[in-house]
C-alpha cells in the first residue's frame, strides 16, 4: 500500500528498482479496472496470484484511493483449442531398445495426434519400467513415461579349486562355463545360463579331489553255530583305513551287521565305505559265513508224531516221539542230534496200547491210563436201557474221533452178579467194578501221585463220567449226549497245547 504524497527522491529510487525488476518478467497483460487508470498495468505470473501495487508517475495528478489500495487477479488458465487432425500433437515417441504400438481415432498415419493410445514393450533381454500403456493428451503430453532396462543376473561366486568364463559376461543367454584345477572333478552342472528372470540356471557346482582313500578289510571268515540255535556270534576287527591326500578321513559307514552280532546260517556280505574331506569314497567287503550241522531229517512214527526243538533237525535239537489214541510207545522216547550229524539211539515204535485188566484194585487199572488216556466210564442198570443203548450206538460211529483226543471208554452194565465191566473186549473183574462204582481212592498212592476221588456210580440209573489224562473227574453226564458235545468239551478245556497242534493238523482226518 502507498502513501498518498509520497514524492521524494529516496521514493523515486525505490521505484525505479521495482520497474527494472518487472521488466525482466514474461510481457505484461492489461487489466482494465474501474480502480486505476487506463495506462496502468497489472503483471499477470502464470498459475501465481499476485498482489499488485498501482504505480503513479511523481506529478501526474493521480493518487491511489486509500479504500482501493490493493487489486487481487488470479489468471485463468489459457487451453489451447483442440484438434484431432493435427498429425503431432504430442511428440513422436522413440523407446530405446522398446517399441511403442500405437492406435489413433484418426487411422495408422497419426501415431501422436491427440487420443492416440500407444502401448509399449521391451525387446528381448530388457524389462520395461515405468508406464506399459500411455495416451497423447490435450497437454500436447503423452500421460506416462517409461524406458526399457537392459536384464542382468547377479555376478556367479568362484569355486573353489576351479574357475568359469561366460560367452556374455551377465546378459541374458551369457553362458557360463565351469572347470577345475588339475586333480580334481567337477560335480554338479558343468554350464549356467543367464534366463530370463534374472536367475542362474542349474545349482553351483564344486570341485572336489578325485583321489580315493586307502580301505582294507578284514579277512572273511566261516563259523559253526552253536548247539541248539542257527546262528553264531561273531566278531572282527575294524578296517584299515588312510587318505593319500590330505590324511582326514570324515566318516567310515557299515552295511551289515556290527561285530559281535549274531550271524543266521549262510553267507553275509559285510561293506564298509571310507570318506575323505573332498567326499572321495573307498569300499572294501568280506563274506561271514555260518554253517548249522544238520542231522537226517526223522520221520514220524506209524500212529504217532514228533515235537521237535529248535529248528527239529540242527545239532542240538531233540525231538520226542508221541503216539496217537489207543498206542503206547515202545523204545526210546526221544533223540538228540549230535555234533556227528547223527541221531541218538533209535527210532521207537507206537504200538497198540495193551491193557491190563488183571490187577488186584482199580487204582492199579487206572495206573495205566495215566498221561495217556482220557477214561470215558459208562454205567447202566442193564444191557437193554434206552439211555445206554442210544449212547453206545452214538459212539460206534465215532471211533476216529474218540482215538484222536485219546478216550477209551469203560463200560459198567447190570446188576450183581450179572454185572459186566469191559474195556474194549476184555472183561473186568467183580472187585475192580465195586470199587470203580463206590469210593474210588487215588492211584498208587505213595509214588508221588495224588490221590483222587470219584463220586459214586449208581447202578440205578443211565449215568456217565469223563475223566482226564491226570485221574481228575471233569464232567459228568445224566443222559445220553452225542460225541460232538464230548468233542467239543475236550478241544476247548482238556487238550494240552501239543494236542492242539496235532489237532489242527489232523482236523480233517475223520472227515
Amino acid at each position: 500500500m502507498l502513501s498518498r504524497g509520497m514524492a521524494d527522491s529516496s521514493e523515486s529510487n525505490s521505484q525505479s528498482e521495482i520497474v527494472e525488476e518487472l521488466a525482466a518478467l514474461p510481457p505484461p497483460v492489461a487489466l482494465r479496472s474501474p480502480l486505476v487508470p487506463r495506462w496502468s498495468t497489472l503483471l499477470l505470473i502464470p498459475d501465481l496470484v499476485l498482489t499488485c501495487l498501482v504505480i503513479t508517475p511523481p506529478g501526474s495528478g493521480y493518487y491511489p484511493d486509500e479504500s482501493y489500495n490493493e487489486v487481487y487477479a488470479e489468471e485463468v488458465p489459457q487451453v489451447p483449442a483442440l484438434d484431432y487432425r493435427v498429425p503431432r500433437w504430442c511428440y513422436t515417441l522413440n523407446i530405446q531398445d522398446g517399441e511403442a504400438t500405437c492406435y489413433s481415432p484418426r487411422g495408422g498415419n497419426y501415431h501422436s495426434s491427440l487420443g492416440t493410445r500407444c502401448e509399449l514393450s521391451c525387446d528381448r533381454g530388457f524389462r520395461l519400467i515405468g508406464r506399459r500403456s500411455v495416451q497423447c493428451l490435450p497437454s500436447r503430453r503423452w500421460s506416462g513415461t517409461a524406458y526399457c532396462r537392459q536384464m542382468r543376473c547377479h555376478t556367479l561366486p568362484f569355486i573353489t579349486s576351479g574357475t568359469y568364463t561366460c560367452t556374455n559376461g551377465v546378459l541374458l543367454d551369457s553362458r557360463c562355463d565351469y572347470s577345475c584345477s588339475s586333480g580334481y572333478h567337477l560335480e554338479g552342472d558343468r554350464s549356467r545360463i543367464c534366463m530370463e528372470d534374472g536367475q542362474w540356471s542349474g545349482g553351483e557346482p564344486v570341485c572336489v579331489d578325485i583321489d580315493p582313500p586307502k580301505i582294507r578289510c578284514p579277512h572273511s571268515r566261516e563259523k559253526m553255530a552253536e548247539p541248539e540255535k542257527l546262528t553264531a556270534r561273531v566278531y572282527w576287527d575294524p578296517p584299515l583305513v588312510k587318505d593319500s591326500a590330505d590324511g582326514t578321513i570324515t566318516r567310515v559307514t557299515l552295511r551289515g551287521p556290527e561285530p559281535g552280532s549274531h550271524f543266521p546260517e549262510g553267507e553275509h556280505v559285510i561293506r564298509y565305505t571310507a570318506y575323505d574331506r573332498a567326499y572321495n569314497r573307498a569300499s572294501c567287503k568280506f563274506i561271514v559265513k555260518v554253517q548249522v550241522r544238520r542231522c537226517p531229517s526223522l520221520k514220524p512214527p506209524q500212529h504217532g508224531y514228533l515235537t521237535c526243538t529248535s529248528a527239529g533237525n540242527n545239532y542240538g535239537a531233540t525231538c520226542e516221539y508221541h503216539c496217537d489214541g489207543g498206542y503206547e510207545r515202545q523204545g526210546t522216547p526221544s533223540r538228540v542230534c549230535q555234533s556227528s550229524r547223527q541221531w541218538s539211539g533209535s527210532p521207537p515204535i507206537c504200538a497198540p496200547m495193551k491193557i491190563n485188566v488183571n490187577v488186584n484194585s482199580a487204582a492199579g487199572l487206572l495206573d495205566q491210563f495215566y498221561e495217556k488216556q482220557r477214561l470215558l466210564i459208562i454205567s447202566a442198570p442193564d444191557p437193554s436201557n434206552r439211555y445206554y443203548k442210544m449212547q453206545i450206538s452214538m459212539l460206534q460211529q465215532s471211533t476216529c474221533g474218540l482215538d484222536l483226543r485219546h478216550v477209551t471208554i469203560i463200560e459198567l452194565v447190570g446188576q450183581p452178579p450179572q454185572e459186566v465191566g469191559r474195556i474194549r473186549e476184555q472183561q473186568l473183574s467183580a472187585n475192580i467194578i465195586e470199587e470203580l462204582r463206590s469210593r474210588l481212592k487215588g492211584h498208587r498212592e505213595g509214588v508221588g501221585r495224588n490221590p483222587r476221588q470219584f463220586q459214586h456210580l449208581t447202578r440205578s440209573y443211565f449215568n456217565m463220567v469223563l475223566i482226564d489224562k491226570q485221574g481228575i473227574d471233569r464232567e459228568r453226564y445224566m443222559e445220553p449226549v452225542t460225541p460232538e458235545e464230548i468233542f467239543t468239551f475236550i478241544d476247548d478245556y482238556l487238550l494240552s497245547n501239543q494236542e492242539l497242534t496235532q489237532r489242527r493238523e489232523q482236523r480233517d482226518v475223520c472227515e
